[in-house]
């Protein structure tokens, strides 16, 4: 692995590359560190350590902006706005004729779509960022507990407040993701999940650090016991959810493809291939999908709940959505379940794949052509798609596991699962893809003796 990062060093190009996404990446995170204007520095750290303390939705968006919404800095929003913008582009182009029609027509079209996609990300910055300013202002809006008379996180005009934050926090983003289009094309990974996956390793220091001084003391903060021997056990445990979530990255369920055309002599020659199904194909969509809508119900019970008049309905409905709870739970993983289907089915179209295997003269040994390859392709990635889900369910529910049974703190647990650790093993394989692909092209040995890295995209 160091003799391959030597050679990319060696190779100008990608030399550049890799200066220029490191430039890239330090921009973005200082600009997650740059306080907004009107902010109160300090009621600000005192109240987001109490909150963040806690797993509860703050903790989430702070944990995918970097730090960057513990300071409400520049970057709170982070990227997440464009990924939201993306997600319903996708989900939309199978649905809206004139979208899937612009899909079809090639790089013009699909440069539509972005644009489009450009235009949603402004309107989705509008709405989080008046709702961000809005929590500044009165946390107890979002379900969140009011700092207190004295301790009010901004300063100034609260119409002015929300106004200018509202445009620096849309043109940040918008920044970023032009940042991350100049990664994608002049530097190396895509850029926009690159962006994200630097702001979430840049909590990791954080979390080893706790995890030692938790050792040390020998004990959690909530008052679990923590030995150094359980350290190690729980860095195994990383070390093989690792392992577990590369696995389910890159596993497939090889299809076989017999293939017969016509030769330039007009011979019939035959051939076979594969059509690889993957196993986790909507990748981290359903977390990032499940964890959303689960964000709203904790905030809402919560709101209702701190009313004067609130009923006790709402006070046992905020307890039970809270993130620990076994309610929140069983909820999460049935939405994570349904997601994963959800997403194949928009995603995935066997009876085009049948009509192109047709055109193309290639056929799935003892299946007939046709509406009977359909049949056998959604029955076959049905049960492709069942172990991915079960699959992810695990993963992501094993963070809340730590949480609740050994008391690790929720910061530190995300790093063993969910959204956060799969996000990180993905582009990180994609990064590591990419610059394979450069080295081998140079003639350059790769990150890996046999073999080579399959890449993230969808064959």
């Amino acid at each position: 692995m160091w003799r391959a990062l030597l050679n990319a060093w060696k190779v100008k190009e990608l030399r550049s590359r890799l200066l220029f996404t490191a430039l890239i990446i330090v921009l973005v995170r200082f600009a997650s560190s740059i306080p907004c204007p009107g902010v109160n520095p300090a009621a600000l750290e005192k109240f987001m350590d109490n909150v963040t303390a806690d797993s509860g939705v703050m903790a989430v968006i702070d944990l995918f902006s970097g730090g960057a919404m513990t300071h409400f800095a520049l970057g709170a929003l982070g990227i997440m706005p464009y990924i939201t913008a993306s997600i319903i582009m996708q989900l939309l182009v199978p649905v809206i004729p004139a979208l899937e029609k612009m899909q079809r027509e090639g790089e013009s079209g699909r440069s539509k779509i972005t644009q489009y996609t450009r235009y949603l990300t402004l309107i989705v910055c509008a709405v989080q960022g008046v709702m961000v300013a809005i929590a500044m202002i009165d946390p107890s809006r979002i379900g969140l507990p009011h700092p207190g008379a004295g301790n009010e996180l901004y300063v100034g005009n609260p119409t002015l407040f929300i106004v200018v934050n509202v445009l620096v926090l849309t043109c940040t983003t918008m920044v970023f993701t032009w940042l991350g289009e100049q990664i994608t094309e002049r530097g190396i990974g895509n850029g926009v999940s690159l962006i994200i996956t630097i702001g979430i390793v840049s909590r990791l220091p954080h979390s080893v650090i706790e995890l030692v001084q938790m050792a040390m003391k020998g004990t959690t903060p909530d008052g679990h016991v923590f030995r150094p021997v359980q350290l190690l056990l729980l860095l195994a445990v990383f070390f093989v959810v690792t392992a577990a979530t590369i696995l389910l990255s890159q596993g497939y369920r090889r299809v076989p493809i017999q293939m017969v055309r016509k030769s330039s002599v007009g011979r019939m020659t035959d051939g076979s291939t594969y059509l690889p199904l993957k196993v986790n194909f909507a990748n981290v969509m359903p977390i990032i999908f499940a964890g959303a809508i689960m964000m709203f119900p904790a905030m809402l019970f919560s709101a209702l709940a701190r009313r004067p008049d609130a009923a006790s309905i709402w006070t046992t409905l905020a307890v039970a959505f809270q993130h620990d709870t076994m309610t929140y739970a069983v909820v999460y993983g049935i939405l994570i379940i349904l997601f994963s289907f959800f997403w194949v089915a928009n995603q995935f179209n066997p009876l085009q794949i049948a009509d192109n295997l047709k055109k193309e003269g290639a056929y799935i040994p003892g299946i007939s052509p046709g509406q009977p390859t359909a049949d056998y392709l959604d029955t076959t990635m049905t049960k492709v798609t069942t172990g991915g889900a079960v699959f992810l369910l695990a993963l992501a529910l094993f963070p809340m596991f730590l949480y609740n049974t050994f008391g690790i703190p929720f910061m530190v647990a995300q790093f063993f699962g969910g959204t956060s650790l799969l996000i990180m093993v993905g582009v990180v394989l994609d990064t590591m893809s990419q610059l394979e692909s450069h080295l081998t092209m140079r003639h350059y040995e790769g990150f890996l003796k046999s073999g080579r890295l399959r890449s993230r995209s969808n064959n």
